[in-house]
């Protein structure tokens, strides 16, 4: 297949990019490599899949690159929300399907930046949608997020549970995400099948987020904020489950007799379905480096939640996923790396 894949230079875009290139398929990344956290995390993601990068102030604008790794990829940065770039990539490239990973990421950040939500997760989404539409992409599938479910109080959170009650601009833009994606399987026949991740982590993870900015922190003896008081669940879900997830729904299409509504268009959870808190999450980062944190206790931060707990029976009984890496083994991978060479923030 050929496939496109948004956000290449992302957490989970670069290794879904590795995955699929090493089992032989034709891939394109994009990513427009923008500056919400350290870019030299996004360069080294690229350089990990051979993208050959220099700075990224020189990094070339719209012309494809050869990866030295794998000779069925290739890189273009650009931005989703770019319509006349993407409407000459679909058109250059004729894409069997595609993985849209692109968006303004961030809970707490839409907050204060609300405009790169609207830019890059509602109008770069429409751009891939009409692409898509025009192009007869055989099969979209989108990142949604556990956001959605916002102020859900039932667990574990199922696919069928309203969303209805977002509690960030982020997770709003992402039930839109939800929404626009069913309207042009109904109406354009377009397969898609939606993902609501739950709190990724493991190596080359994003810096704003728990796991990084706590091994940051311990390891410079710096003081980790904990909000609510400690008292968050997440449901950690280490990367390579989420990356082998994903590969396994883009390789089962929707038939539209064998949906509800008889719309080629499927919704699901991805998680590891065993929800952490975050105090044990904060020993098991604690064991893995040697090392105690220093904690300073707050209470909870606009925009988030008390806890994301996915039931997965839908993608178990459907797909055939199983998340298979512990969090204990994940940290220790993440610790790992996080120490080594291969870190650029180091």
């Amino acid at each position: 297949m050929k496939i496109l894949v948004t956000g290449a230079a992302g957490f989970i875009g670069s290794r879904l990019v590795q995955l699929l290139s090493k089992r032989g398929d034709a891939v394109v990344g994009l990513d427009n490599i923008n500056d919400y956290y350290d870019t030299r995390l996004k360069m080294g993601r690229l350089e990990n899949c051979g993208i050959e990068c220099g700075k990224e102030k020189d990094f070339p604008w719209h012309q494809m690159v050869q990866s030295t790794l794998y000779p069925n990829y290739r890189f273009v940065r650009a931005a989703i929300d770019d319509v006349a770039s993407l409407k000459l990539l679909f058109e250059q490239e004729q894409f069997d399907c595609v993985v849209n990973l692109a968006a303004q990421a961030g809970v707490r950040y839409s907050i204060t930046h609300p405009y790169s939500y609207l830019q890059s997760n509602l109008i770069g989404f429409f751009n891939v949608l009409e692409c898509c539409r025009m192009h007869k992409v055989g099969h979209l599938v989108f990142a949604s997020s556990s956001s959605v479910y916002g102020l859900n109080e039932k667990v574990p959170f199922e696919e069928t549970d309203r969303v209805d009650s977002p509690v960030s601009l982020y997770a709003a833009t992402k039930k839109s995400n939800e929404l626009m994606a069913h309207s042009y399987s109904k109406l354009y026949g377009i397969p898609v099948s939606g993902l609501r991740y739950f709190t990724v982590y493991g190596p080359w993870g994003r810096p704003d987020m728990a796991p990084m900015l706590f091994a940051k922190a311990i390891s410079r003896g710096e003081v980790i904020r904990v909000f609510n008081n400690g008292n968050l669940s997440r449901d950690f879900t280490y990367i390579d489950d989420i990356v082998e997830g994903t590969i396994r729904v883009l390789d089962k299409i929707p038939v539209a007799e064998h949906c509800p509504n008889r719309v080629a268009y499927r919704i699901y959870n991805i998680g590891c379905s065993q929800p952490v808190k975050l105090m044990d999450f904060i020993q098991e980062i604690e064991s893995a480096m040697g090392k105690e944190a220093m904690r300073e206790y707050l209470p909870m931060q606009s925009g988030d939640v008390y806890q994301t707990y996915a039931d997965i029976s839908l993608l178990e009984s459907e797909i055939g996923y199983k998340p298979s890496v512990s969090l204990h083994k994940g940290i220790e991978k993440f610790i790992n790396w996080y120490k080594s060479e291969k870190n650029p923030l180091q």
